[in-house]
């Protein structure tokens, strides 16, 4: 984040974030000033960077809008924060296993960029939050699905145009 206006400590930072982007964050523990919030009317989708940025650059070619997105540079995954609409489906949840993708759901734990988070190693944000805008989960997810390879919309199948009669007796 360029700029915040409430000064940036790890305090600060959070009541950035909970008054102008309505995100829970909370500092624990107080003395290290990591970040972080519960999962309860945020949801986040963590994924790998490279779908990400695929994911990301589908949806802005889409006309959807990008809503926060944090780079942890050390494990190479992005996490997505979405509202809280995907379905509890057990296939559904396979199929994202098997694209390496995790959803935090209520009650899971987000970790979020913090000041005292110096270097490259640490989380940053990608897209910061600047509102309370969030794009819905299942949009994000079929965004995935277009952009994960072998997941991608099946193409119908048409018989090709027989050739016109070539003058035959």
């Amino acid at each position: 984040m360029e700029h915040i206006p409430f000064g940036d400590t790890p305090g600060s930072r959070c009541h950035f974030y909970r008054r102008v982007c309505d995100l829970p964050a909370t500092v624990d523990p107080p003395h290290l000033g990591r970040i972080i919030m519960k999962a309860e009317y945020v949801w986040a989708l963590i994924l790998p960077a490279d779908l990400s940025k695929a994911v990301k650059t589908y949806m802005q070619h889409h006309g959807s809008d990008i809503g926060p997105i944090l780079s942890h540079p050390r494990s190479n995954r992005w996490t997505l924060l979405v509202r809280p609409d995907i379905p509890d489906d057990v296939r559904l949840f396979a199929e994202l296993f098997r694209l390496n993708v995790s959803v935090v759901r209520t009650g899971g734990t987000i970790a979020l960029p913090s000041p005292v988070d110096i270097g490259v190693q640490f989380r940053r944000w990608i897209e910061p939050p600047r509102c309370t805008f969030r794009p819905s989960g299942l949009v994000v997810v079929d965004a995935i699905r277009a952009r994960s390879g072998p997941y991608q919309p099946v193409r119908r199948w048409t018989a090709p145009h027989a050739p016109a009669a070539q003058g035959r007796p």
